[in-house]
């Protein structure tokens, strides 16, 4: 009878939610619309121009075997610091130039393939998922804040965050017994000559002539850019018929109490909800509160690092047909947001901060 009921809540309240939402739609269907047209210009001009090329670069290596040349070069490095294959450089490098979900797009690839295992992907997924410079020194920093000293502070919080992430999560599930092997070419002898053979294996699994492989990679990279389309409009509309339907102010409720514990500004409250649920929408309401330039600056960086409801289901989308789990990447976002928002805390000057 209690599995009956479990079961009833799990469909009864997604089914109510689903229903609400979209008889919202319909009522502010004005606002709605015109929040759709605008996560279609934040994609058309920001995220499809920025992640197409890594998208398919990203493949096309792939394909190629030099990714395998890389995970025998780094081993010596990737292993020891985060407890990954010596592959997880690639995906840590790509999703440093590209951000966000390129980390999980790689990652769910090298799963699907036996590249990495169950726990290792877990690992890799828990401190590659960072956004790139150019939205950090960009978009937030001189677009939302107007101040290229923000950008350099926020990248600092950032990126040590993650790496600080990475070294806890090394210990996540230590002793994996699917641990994949070291050397991906099986052989012995200097360290670039067992890269080498290494990419000349995977390239003759391959077999696919380079133009093939160049073809795919674009049909598939098209495929997961809809999918990334489609979550940016989608939350775009959420965040906006949540404020039209006066309802964000309740479901905020929780972190009026977190902000009054941790000493920040009440008004910084809408962006922290805003932040948990979208990250562009977060990061313009913190850059534009009543609250000092310092918490500012500390919420955003937390909010950048937590990235938003909506990364995490394209995360979650680009993952579905693996068996990674997203419970430990939950956890470690969460805990990268606090560890940004504290080294943000700990580099920024407020004399430097230019409002």
């Amino acid at each position: 009878m209690a599995s009956v009921r479990r079961l009833s809540a799990r469909t009864v309240v997604p089914t109510a939610m689903a229903v609400l939402f979209t008889l919202a739609l319909i009522l502010y269907s004005e606002e709605a619309f015109q929040a759709a047209i605008g996560g279609l210009e934040l994609f058309l001009k920001i995220v499809f121009p920025s992640l197409l090329p890594f998208f398919v670069m990203s493949e096309v290596m792939l394909g190629l075997g030099v990714v395998h040349f890389m995970g025998t070069i780094f081993e010596p490095l990737m292993r020891p610091l985060f407890n990954v294959p010596g592959v997880g450089a690639f995906v840590l490098s790509m999703g440093l130039a590209a951000g966000y979900p390129m980390d999980a797009v790689i990652t769910g690839k090298f799963r699907r393939s036996g590249m990495c295992t169950k726990v290792e992907g877990e690992r890799l997924l828990a401190f590659t998922n960072t956004a790139d410079p150019l939205f950090i020194f960009g978009a937030v920093a001189v677009g939302m804040f107007h101040s290229p000293y923000v950008g350099r502070v926020l990248a600092v919080g950032h990126y040590l965050a993650a790496l600080a992430v990475g070294l806890i999560f090394r210990f996540y599930r230590r002793n994996d017994p699917e641990r994949t092997a070291a050397d991906p070419s099986g052989g012995s002898g200097f360290i670039l000559a067992r890269a080498y053979r290494a990419m000349q294996k995977a390239r003759a699994e391959d077999g696919r002539p380079l133009g093939q492989i160049l073809g795919d990679a674009v049909v598939d990279s098209m495929k997961t850019l809809a999918m990334i389309c489609g979550f940016i409009m989608f939350f775009a509309v959420l965040v906006r018929v949540l404020e039209q339907a006066r309802l964000a102010p309740y479901l905020s409720l929780p972190l009026h109490g977190l902000a009054a514990l941790i000493g920040l500004d009440q008004s910084l409250v809408p962006a922290m909800f805003a932040g948990l649920m979208e990250i562009d929408i977060g990061c313009v309401q913190a850059s534009t509160a009543d609250a000092p330039a310092v918490q500012q600056v500390v919420v955003a960086g937390a909010i950048v690092a937590w990235s938003g409801l909506s990364v995490h289901g394209q995360i979650a989308s680009v993952l579905h047909n693996t068996d990674i789990s997203m419970k430990p990447y939950l956890i470690a976002r969460a805990l990268h947001a606090a560890l940004a928002g504290l080294f943000t805390l700990l580099a920024i000057d407020p004399a430097a901060l230019v409002r």
